[in-house]
């Protein structure tokens, strides 16, 4: 076990750090002797017996690690007071400029990242932005957060933003037109366990057909609007409303809310 081997998560027993340091256990990237779970009470959370090393001095982790995950909450990210100079510095706080998360961190390798609790089941879709770092750290960086789901790098800063603004709120959004379905259903006389039982069971459906497709959702809909059944006819007059902006309206409100969150 070295220190370049090591990973520290500060806020590494909140929702999201844990779900990490889930992932990154089960798919072998770092060893339970050689994570660091930095938190304010100084436990492990969900992973406490399982051999992780916990502080509640977020600097000792640091110096401990080669690699330092933030995973705090926005709001508190003015409070990390930590040097971490020879890190690598990779956040998924919300809404945290990568300027700001190198003079907050005192670091020159940052990566700029997004991910879920969905990591916990590999589940997460991961971006990053790090435009300046090396071909190493760039392989890291994509392990470390591939181990989590699925991970991409993006050219744009903006870009962390607005995925800001639908990885953490798509469970939201998808519950909430699931929402609306079950409301259609009992509306019309469905009992509400039977409306309630058929939603979640075709969201999941679908959610898994898609996942399991290299087809863009539009194709999906394109295919089902050339079928000409019923679908298509439920599709063309969700079309014909005003649902697309409705949604795009939903997502910069929540990429809004991030900005104001991670901007201190």
């Amino acid at each position: 076990m070295t220190r370049n081997s090591s990973i520290a998560i500060l806020g590494g027993n909140g929702a999201l750090g844990s779900a990490i340091a889930t992932a990154l256990l089960a798919r072998g990237v770092v060893e339970a002797g050689a994570l660091w779970i930095s938190s304010r009470s100084g436990t492990a959370g969900p992973l406490t017996g399982t051999g992780v090393r916990t502080t509640s001095q977020a600097q000792e982790a640091a110096c401990a690690c080669g690699t330092v995950i933030l995973a705090v909450p926005p709001a508190q990210a003015g409070a990390l007071g930590i040097a971490a100079a020879d890190a690598l510095v990779i956040s998924v706080m919300a809404g945290v400029p990568r300027s700001r998360l190198a003079a907050l961190a005192g670091a020159g390798r940052v990566v700029r990242a997004m991910s879920s609790p969905a990591a916990a089941t590999h589940r997460a879709f991961s971006p990053w932005f790090a435009p300046d770092l090396g071909a190493a750290d760039k392989a890291r960086t994509d392990r470390i957060l591939s181990a989590c789901g699925l991970a991409d790098e993006v050219t744009e800063e903006a870009h962390i933003d607005l995925f800001t603004g639908i990885t953490g709120p798509i469970p939201g959004f998808v519950a909430y037109l699931a929402q609306c379905f079950a409301d259609h259903a009992t509306a019309r006389g469905v009992a509400p366990d039977v409306a309630n039982r058929a939603a979640r069971q075709l969201f999941l459906a679908s959610g898994e057909a898609l996942a399991a497709s290299d087809l863009p959702p539009a194709a999906h809909v394109q295919a089902m609007i050339d079928y000409a059944g019923t679908t298509a006819a439920g599709l063309r007059a969700m079309q014909a409303s005003p649902l697309a902006a409705a949604i795009a309206e939903g997502v910069e409100a929540a990429v809004a809310r991030a900005q104001q969150m991670g901007r201190g």
